[in-house]
């Protein structure tokens, strides 16, 4: 089943079921927020291309914050609204009619909420339901897996057509994707890409056939099989902080990461439910603790 929250009251503030302090939002509600089962789907909708201001990034760590904090959330998806864009960036009539220190801090507070992304301890999967450029890429490559609809749009980091670098990411995640050669030669011409071309150098997971809706419906399939009783999120999310984390540490250093989380599942009731199902030769049904 699936189910909608609402992420503002009546009166524009936003929802906090995890005890966080409300806040009027500074102007509409751009980020919509559902669960099916244990996946949420977090939905940027600003038409016409899903470009991002301050205010939609404030929305997007707010529900990265809720879906954290919320214990049966074990596995999130972000999408963009409608069947044209994942999204186009940042907004660039915003960002022609601000200062140069709101730039910054915007550009900051950006980061900051995809880091936030990026080592929260849940799967976090990208559904490129549409054209994925500039800012949305930085967005995507934020998430652990990138999966694209077939000839729904291009890709890339264009940025240097306005005469700026991709400052929300790019350069290091694409350099850590694709390598640095490749990365510089991306971004230095602004190349745009299809989603097949981007299949082939590893900036996403899989293309995935069909309409809009059936893409969805499909990302969700792919999504649940990371959740309880399927897979023991606890370990999924164990896996994912190991490699997030300890992939910029020194090996020595990351290895032991590795260790001190393992010790952290071996005493986990999933642990134990899943040696003893190979043990009795039947299937797991793990509960998330």
């Amino acid at each position: 089943m699936s189910s909608t929250v609402n992420p503002s009251t009546s009166s524009g503030q936003a929802a906090t079921p995890f005890g966080r302090e409300a806040r009027v939002f500074e102007g509409k509600c751009v980020i919509n927020y559902s669960k099916d089962g244990h996946v949420v789907i977090v939905e940027m909708d600003d038409p016409p291309a899903n470009t991002y201001t301050h205010e939609m990034m404030r929305q997007v760590d707010e529900a990265i914050l809720d879906a954290r904090f919320d214990s049966g959330v074990e596995v999130i998806v972000l999408i963009g609204k409608g069947e044209k864009f994942f999204s186009a960036g940042a907004n660039i009539a915003m960002l022609n009619n601000v200062t140069p220190e709101f730039k910054y801090n915007f550009c900051l507070h950006a980061n900051e909420t995809l880091s936030r992304l990026e080592q929260t301890p849940k799967l976090v999967i990208a559904a490129l339901n549409g054209h994925c450029v500039g800012g949305g890429l930085e967005i995507a490559m934020a998430c652990d897996i990138r999966l694209a609809r077939q000839d729904a749009g291009k890709i890339g980091l264009p940025e240097v057509a306005l005469g700026v670098l991709p400052g929300t990411g790019g350069t290091q995640r694409l350099a850590r994707l694709v390598g640095k050669s490749r990365a510089i030669e991306l971004m230095a011409i602004g190349r745009t890409f299809s989603f097949e071309q981007a299949l082939d150098w590893g900036i996403v997971n899989d293309v995935y056939e069909g309409d809009a809706a059936s893409f969805r419906d499909q990302v969700l399939t792919y999504a649940k099989q990371f959740t309880s009783p399927n897979k023991a999120p606890m370990a999924v999310g164990h896996i994912k902080r190991s490699v997030q984390t300890g992939i910029e540490l020194p090996l020595q250093d990351a290895l032991a990461l590795e260790r001190e989380l393992q010790s952290l599942l071996f005493k986990s009731e999933d642990a134990k439910e899943g040696l003893a199902s190979y043990n009795e030769k039947r299937t797991a049904r793990f509960k998330n603790k």
